[in-house]
């Protein structure tokens, strides 16, 4: 008997809906009932876990449970040990200083500071490694208010696009302390359970077929190598005989972004009969 394999997953929020969709074209079934905690999906000797994104890094560092989707930044706040096995590619951010325009400029100001954040061990470390001795405000949640109610001098948070710190009379300064996005996570001290790698072969599928799609198109025989230097697929493009001998088809997939710049440049070298597919699911 095959042992189920046990993952956690956000319960709410854009992270939860995206991993949800994820999971569903990776072949998962998804919950019906957003108050449904636990989810058995005896097809795939799986069973999903609905929790908080902060706790997930915990479950699957102590073993409890055996993957977990959650944030870059959830994962190494909570010091649990734990490792990333597949960056997913959505849920981007970065962690970022601020502070009131004109009080600080810079990451060296920090020292003898307050700093507010609710990533406490994130940034405990990343001061630490820097030799700046600032004291770390621990906040529960949002921390944009800190500098104005006089709890801290900067915040260190999460940001998408930085319109909430600009809205709440803060500056972005300095680099980002780190670039987040969501991540599949396993216990990084265990052997790793044999139908995370089928997840994972899985998973990566849906991330190739939404970053690209399959090009089809006619092209004189003759043409074919500059096509083929435009278009040269993963590997290598399909190259078939037309009933025409001098013509041929070719098949490739190609980058989602570079479509349109792709059939303008095989237009210009006699491709004809450009045909744009979407990919559904892949295997690499």
């Amino acid at each position: 008997m095959r042992q189920t394999l046990r993952v956690a997953v956000p319960n709410k929020g854009a992270l939860a809906e995206t991993a949800a969709d994820t999971l569903a074209e990776a072949g998962y079934r998804r919950r019906r009932d957003p108050k449904e905690l636990v989810l058995v999906d005896p097809a795939n000797d799986v069973e999903f876990f609905f929790l908080r994104p902060r706790d997930i890094a915990v479950y699957v560092g102590s073993g409890t449970l055996d993957a977990g989707i959650t944030g870059r930044d959830l994962l190494l706040d909570s010091g649990a040990n734990a490792e990333e096995v597949l960056q997913l590619g959505f849920g981007q951010s970065t962690f970022r200083f601020a502070a009131a325009p004109g009080t600080i400029t810079g990451v060296d100001q920090l020292d003898g500071r307050r700093v507010a954040t609710a990533y406490p061990h994130l940034l405990a470390t990343w001061l630490a490694e820097r030799s700046l001795k600032a004291t770390v405000v621990g906040l529960d949640g949002a921390v944009e208010t800190a500098v104005s109610l006089g709890v801290a001098d900067a915040i260190a948070d999460v940001v998408s696009t930085g319109t909430t710190l600009r809205n709440a009379g803060l500056e972005v300064f300095g680099d980002p302390l780190l670039h987040s996005e969501a991540t599949l996570i396993a216990a990084d001290n265990r052997a790793r359970h044999p139908r995370l790698d089928v997840l994972i072969r899985r998973v990566e599928g849906v991330l190739v077929a939404r970053r690209y799609v399959l090009m089809d198109y006619d092209i004189p025989t003759d043409a074919v190598t500059a096509a083929v230097a435009i278009t040269p697929g993963l590997e290598s493009p399909t190259v078939s005989p037309l009933h025409d001998s001098g013509w041929s088809a070719v098949r490739a997939m190609v980058r989602r972004e570079d479509t349109n710049r792709v059939m303008d440049e095989l237009w210009e070298v006699g491709g004809r009969a450009i045909l744009v597919t979407e990919i559904h699911a892949c295997r690499l």
